[in-house]
């Protein structure tokens, strides 16, 4: 597989951080109003390959690792998350599952297309008894002759209501002692049975969308089944979202570098009896910790891509900068509308919008808590293993 060089790569980064602060930062109230992407910054995004950053060259995306991948997140999140929720599917949770563990047949047939944003893909794993923890979903599929028939439902999907490709998890058999019964499926947003549910009204996040997807007896032949294999799913479904928590951690940290972009702008000139308020020693405390939470997480993102791509860890790495980045994004943007005071709370300010936004953050891809099992537990069972 192609590797993009840092030479090569630089030229890439300059030009996305061009476009997210003089193309998109100036329209994030246009997005928070309208609740949606202007068509004409989705053609730009498509044109600058931002549909298939992560899908290998020889797919027609980009190809870059996670190591660059982590460096243009920290890029996407300086400006509304609604951005990189447009094509970040395509590249992370939706297009992984493809790129590592699709047939040749299903790759000839998706991934060009999914990296030109002439498809727009949805991962739907999430159900309303089944988040963070794939173990427990109960959207099944039975084999029918040749066919496969998918009933249940999924929510909070991202994409749902623009997919024209959902991967779809579903349990084809109860978990025993050879696996969890967990398979994937390439299933047409066009197929009958299958049906979108309306626009999520969400805390924060507009032109986000997300909905419900239900199925009802969707029929899929043999051919939609991820790999040919119907035990891959939940190893397809652990890897995406590993990689997906080191993505989301940058996302973190560019949104927080945001948050304190912003203070210490206020800071310098809001003024309080003649003074500007950055002049006041508890002001300056609280810019000190958003300074400090920001250069931490931007370390520990990158450690974390750098051992996932070089294989050394691609569990504990990646729940570590997931749990550490959101919950410090948090305290910086609450920092952010404290440093702001009153003016801080109204909708029109960028940190109102970041303090809503970032509250998603903790919560996919794996809450907090359960990045802390995955992180405690792989810790102890590490131990137990060398003894």
């Amino acid at each position: 597989m192609a590797v993009v060089s840092p030479e090569d790569f630089e030229p890439i980064l300059a030009h996305v951080r061009d476009f997210v602060r003089t193309k998109v930062v100036p329209r994030e109230q246009e997005i928070m109003d309208t609740n949606a992407i202007p068509d004409d910054l989705r053609k730009l995004a498509a044109e600058m390959g931002l549909f298939g950053y992560a899908i290998p060259q020889e797919w027609g995306g980009l190809g870059l690792d996670l190591t660059q991948d982590v460096e243009l997140a920290m890029e996407f999140g300086y400006t509304s998350l609604a951005l990189r929720s447009m094509f970040g599917t395509n590249n992370g949770i939706a297009g992984q599952v493809l790129v590592n563990f699709g047939t040749d047949e299903q790759k000839a047939t998706w991934l060009e297309r999914i990296a030109s944003g002439e498809v727009v893909a949805s991962f739907a794993l999430t159900e309303p008894g089944a988040g963070s923890n794939p173990a427990g979903l109960r959207t099944k599929a039975v084999r029918d002759g040749e066919d496969w028939v998918i009933n249940g439902s999924k929510c909070f999907i991202t994409n749902a209501p623009l997919a024209d490709l959902f991967v779809v998890f579903a349990r084809t058999r109860p978990a025993d002692d050879t696996g969890p019964g967990i398979a994937v499926f390439l299933v047409p947003a066009d197929t009958p049975g299958l049906e979108v549910g309306t626009k999520d009204k969400k805390m924060g996040q507009e032109g986000a969308w997300t909905a419900d997807v239900t199925f009802t007896d969707v029929r899929v032949p043999a051919e939609a089944l991820v790999g040919g294999n119907e035990d891959d799913g939940y190893r397809a479904a652990m890897t995406s979202l590993a990689r997906g928590r080191v993505h989301i951690a940058a996302l973190a940290v560019g949104s927080a570098q945001r948050a304190l972009d912003e203070s210490v702008v206020y800071a310098a000139t809001a003024t309080q009896g003649g003074t500007p308020i950055g002049e006041f020693q508890l002001v300056q405390a609280m810019l000190a910790d958003q300074q400090t939470g920001v250069m931490t997480g931007r370390a520990t993102v990158r450690d974390a891509a750098q051992r996932y791509v070089s294989g050394e860890d691609r569990r504990i790495s990646p729940s570590v900068a997931k749990l550490y980045c959101t919950e410090m994004l948090a305290k910086v943007a609450d920092l952010a509308v404290q440093v702001h005071g009153g003016s801080g709370y109204m909708r029109e300010v960028p940190v109102e919008r970041i303090y809503r936004d970032a509250r998603l953050l903790r919560l996919y891809e794996g809450t907090s808590e359960i990045q802390r099992l995955i992180i405690g537990g792989g810790l102890v069972r590490a131990e137990r293993r060398k003894a």
